[in-house]
């Protein structure tokens, strides 16, 4: 069976060359790159993932840390990253770190271990300070969904401030006055910068942030249910409700169901993310739209950029978001 080093013999060129066009690197000449690949094919050699990586020094595969492996979300940002990275002939390893400190640290170690090129990872525990230091180290560190000033080059984030003030401003501008928050937990930034920005819409215009219609969930469906519980217990009075998620939405709007309310007429009710099955609630669930897929899209290239060195890519690293109105929130009248 041929060898790469018979194919770089032949070609007359070296080793690091017959890297360079194994892994379709731009550099290389279209002169050279035919000299190779006629070598390749008068060799028969069929070069096998091992061969590029001893010749290329990286393995062709990518590490993904997500929070969870399940739900809407997650799912549509791995088959994003994945799709886009297998299309360039790399593969991905993916684990979960469950928003946990130490289950976020060990699968960095685990995905160090595992020789990735490059890791992405959606993280919610670590801190700061930890990634900075992580990303000095030889494995280079993607942030999705986070923003850390101090590696802002690695990271694709969305603008949750703006997208927590335009939920509530669709709210206000649908002529609401009594508006609940289900929020997401508070030691995650992107729960905590969509809190801001519903405060930033309720300052705005003129209305007081009220602690009893303030209620922080699990980002879960459970979250919603157990926050319309809560107002309901505490017979607070509202007629619009603003969930950090979809999910939680979802859950809110089931309870509610579940406990006589008719929706949309006696309680608006607006998520966050768009997740795929939001046009499918009845009724159809107004939303901020979290462009997840293209993020995902935008890490992955971010790592054929630096890492892959593919040429003729431009990555976007602040998404922004923008309000999908349907019909759980209708005017009041």
């Amino acid at each position: 069976m041929a060898t790469i080093y018979q194919v770089s013999e032949m070609a007359g060129v070296s080793l690091s060359t017959v890297s360079r066009v194994l892994n379709d690197n731009d550099y290389v000449s279209k002169k050279t790159k035919k000299k190779v690949l006629e070598a390749m094919k008068e060799l028969g050699y069929q070069p096998s993932s091992i061969a590029r990586s001893l010749a290329s020094s990286t393995t062709n595969s990518v590490g993904i840390l997500v929070s969870e492996l399940d739900g809407p979300f997650f799912g549509q940002m791995m088959s994003a990253i994945e799709e886009h990275l297998r299309i360039a002939g790399k593969h991905v390893i993916i684990t979960p770190g469950h928003s946990d400190e130490k289950k976020e640290k060990s699968g960095f170690e685990f995905l160090i271990g595992r020789n990735c090129d490059a890791i992405i990872a959606h993280v919610e525990a670590v801190s700061n300070e930890y990634l900075i230091e992580l990303s000095k180290g030889k494995t280079p560190i993607y942030l999705m969904s986070r923003y850390v000033k101090e590696i802002e080059e690695n990271c694709i984030s969305l603008d949750n401030v703006m997208g927590g003030y335009l939920a509530t401003k669709a709210m206000i501008n649908k002529g609401h006055k009594n508006i609940a928050y289900i929020a997401g937990p508070q030691f995650k930034e992107d729960a905590s910068n969509r809190l801001k920005g519903h405060k930033q819409a309720l300052a705005e215009y003129n209305l007081t942030f009220d602690e009893n219609l303030f209620y922080i969930g699990d980002f879960k469906e459970t979250g919603g249910s157990e926050g319309l519980k809560h107002f309901i217990q505490n017979k607070a009075q509202i007629t619009a409700l603003v969930c950090a998620n979809d999910e939680m939405a979802s859950g809110a709007m089931k309870y509610a169901r579940e406990h006589g309310f008719n929706l949309p007429k006696d309680l608006a009710i607006i998520g966050f993310d768009n997740v795929i099955f939001t046009n499918y609630l009845y009724p159809t669930l107004t939303t901020i739209d979290n462009p997840v897929p293209e993020m995902g899209r935008a890490a992955a290239n971010l790592v054929l950029k630096d890492i892959y060195k593919k040429s003729g890519i431009t990555v976007k690293h602040v998404f922004q978001p923008k309000l999908i109105l349907r019909d759980s929130t209708p005017d009041i009248n």
